[in-house]
């Protein structure tokens, strides 16, 4: 066979997402803080507060996509008491202070998709996502193959994140 000079990026990991086979029975947002802390890396649990907890996406925009979800199951930002509120805004800003210091995006995309016409994933469960940003971190690759490449393994960047949210921490 000749070969056409194209490269093939190979992520077979985005076929539990394009396939819908990776929903879990139940709500993501409860039902994996509620398993024991032991298997945190394993849900992608960055970081518990007492109000909102820190998840790596599964299936991130860009390396280092995370995001910040209330314990409270609501679909309704305006169900959010204030505590509630300000705990997602200091997770935010913590998450984006350890970003800038391991992997050093540009910029960022902070925000909610509230409701399924806003592009909400997971509809019944508020939730901010934190997207880091580089000059040129787009390409054809999501008009071509609906295929994001992400240059580094998904529990290489929790590694370093969850290190760096607990220096944070103690500061």
């Amino acid at each position: 066979m000749e070969e056409t000079g194209i490269k093939r990026v190979w992520a077979p990991w985005r076929m539990r997402y394009i396939d819908g086979s990776h929903k879990d029975e139940g709500c993501i947002f409860c039902t994996k803080p509620n398993e024991d802390e032991s298997k945190d890396k394993e849900n992608l649990i960055l970081y518990r507060g007492k109000k909102a907890f820190i998840m790596m996406n599964l299936f991130p925009y860009t390396n280092g996509h995370v995001m910040v979800i209330p314990y409270k199951h609501t679909g309704n930002i305006e169900d959010l008491d204030d505590e509630e509120m300000l705990e997602l805004m200091n997770l935010c800003k913590l998450t984006v202070k350890a970003m800038k210091s391991i992997i050093g995006p540009e910029g960022f995309n902070i925000g909610f998709n509230v409701g399924r016409p806003a592009g909400a994933g997971v509809v019944d469960h508020v939730h901010m996502h934190i997207v880091p940003r580089w000059v040129g971190d787009t390409n054809f690759m999501p008009l071509l193959a609906e295929t994001k490449v992400i240059s580094e393994h998904i529990f290489d960047t929790y590694d370093k994140l969850k290190s760096a949210l607990l220096k944070l921490e103690e500061l």
